[in-house]
């Protein structure tokens, strides 16, 4: 299998599962990954998802280019624009996705974790957009998640030299929240999904919406959107349970409802 998926409570794990390339994406993986997210956005006991690479070396070194470059897709393909759609090239999630970088993150395995919302690294993880090296550019949001994640000179300086940074450096330009010991990353992982799964789900999902779209519109439409979601969050079960546990001192028990 390129993909491993699974559930545990309600946090869903995803596995890049070719660690003998570094966890490379062929094909196979990428349809499997796009299945995943799809899995992860319609499934409603899933809160919450945790991706990452098997082994210790890579959490992706990105698309395998033996597999995926020769290929020559017909022109109608172009127009395709829905099929296979993936995290991080259209696809809305709104639930939090939390990557677990276990080494290598590199090309497309950079823009996958741009597609993400939180990020831990090992410390012996590293970054970098290498496509530019090959002749080609960083595809699936790539050229524009870059720009808006990072200061525009680290940003500008990573699309177009190809260079890696480390993992202390990732998390100085604010790419990642945390650096960790290998040997801790998915317990870091795991604590920040769970911290988040004691939260609302409807409310965090609508926190995740309001933030993204807020990116692009001007501050009174996002403020308004806003107002209009905090009236269908109240009229949910959750928004009742919140203040009554808070009233009752215990710790509230969220349904998703």
């Amino acid at each position: 299998m390129a993909l491993i998926y699974e559930k545990k409570g309600n946090t869903a794990y995803i596995t890049i599962n070719r660690p003998e390339v570094m966890n490379a994406m062929d094909p196979e993986t990428y349809s499997e990954l796009s299945q995943a997210w799809i899995d992860v956005r319609d499934d409603p006991e899933v809160w919450c998802a945790i991706i990452t690479g098997a082994g210790d070396r890579a959490f992706s070194a990105g698309a395998d280019l033996k597999k995926t470059i020769p290929v020559e897709a017909e022109k109608w393909h172009f127009w395709q624009t829905q099929e296979e759609q993936i995290l991080n090239r259209g696809l809305e999630v709104w639930k939090p996705i939390i990557a677990a970088v276990n080494g290598y993150c590199l090309a497309g395995g950079m823009t996958l974790l741009l597609g993400t919302d939180i990020r831990v690294a090992a410390e012996h993880a590293s970054f970098g957009l290498s496509e530019v090296k090959r002749g080609i550019l960083p595809g699936n949001g790539g050229t524009q998640r870059t720009i808006q994640q990072l200061p525009y000179p680290i940003a500008m300086w990573l699309l177009m030299s190809g260079d890696r940074i480390s993992a202390a450096e990732a998390a100085q330009y604010g790419l990642i929240n945390k650096v960790v010991p290998m040997a801790d990353l998915m317990d870091e992982a795991e604590r920040m999904a769970s911290v988040i799964c004691q939260n609302g789900p409807l409310a965090v999902r609508a926190i995740k919406e309001l933030a993204v779209r807020g990116q692009y519109l001007p501050i009174e439409y996002g403020l308004r959107m806003e107002q209009a979601i905090q009236q269908v969050l109240r009229t949910t079960e959750d928004a009742k349970e919140g203040p009554r546990a808070f009233a009752e001192k215990r710790p509230a028990k969220f349904t998703g409802k």
